[in-house]
């Protein structure tokens, strides 16, 4: 009996350690759930930036590669949207496709063209300019986190880069920025 309540009395021990970890693993990767979430700017701007989202690619079809950003919004209105693409020519971006944003609902589709050239912008550097492209508007009706979404095949993540032939490199998706408009 003695035996029975000391293998009782380890098996315990046994548990609550495990749960203790199991339970601080649990807590850290929420801080990096709450750390990963873009807050909007106090001017109402949401900046959401290539470099710093969920990637996905497909390297049989580009064209479905995705970024994506979890997004705060604490300021709900109407926003326009405009694409930076780094470019080696600015009088085309050469997208094959069209760009799709998602936010719920909403859905903006459009093919991207050089609607304000950025020279000498820190974003990029030579031979690139940056190229900013107006692609519409769109209503966030209520506050609360969003998941923003991307699919473009200029949408390709930072390490596979390096490996790309600087023919495939005309253009490529810096980041997407969702100004408010006010009347």
């Amino acid at each position: 009996m003695g035996r029975n309540i000391f293998r009782l009395l380890i098996l315990i021990g046994i548990v609550l350690f495990y749960s203790c970890k199991n339970s601080g693993e649990q807590k850290e990767s929420k801080m990096n759930i709450v750390q990963s979430k873009i807050m909007q700017q106090e001017d109402g701007t949401i900046s959401l930036i290539v470099d710093k989202a969920d990637c996905y690619q497909d390297i049989v079809n580009p064209s479905s590669n995705t970024a994506e950003w979890n997004v705060v919004v604490s300021k709900s209105g109407r926003f326009n949207v405009w694409l930076s693409s780094a470019t080696k020519d600015t009088t085309d971006l050469k997208y094959n496709s069209s760009v799709m944003i998602s936010i719920l609902d909403n859905r903006l589709e459009a093919r991207p063209a050089c609607d304000k050239i950025i020279h000498n912008s820190s974003d990029v550097t030579y031979p690139y300019f940056r190229a900013d492209s107006f692609i519409g508007s769109l209503y966030i009706q209520d506050t609360g986190l969003y998941n923003i979404q991307i699919i473009s095949e200029k949408i390709v993540q930072k390490d596979i880069r390096k490996g790309e032939s600087s023919a495939s490199e005309n253009s490529k998706l810096l980041s997407v920025f969702l100004t408010p408009i006010t009347r």
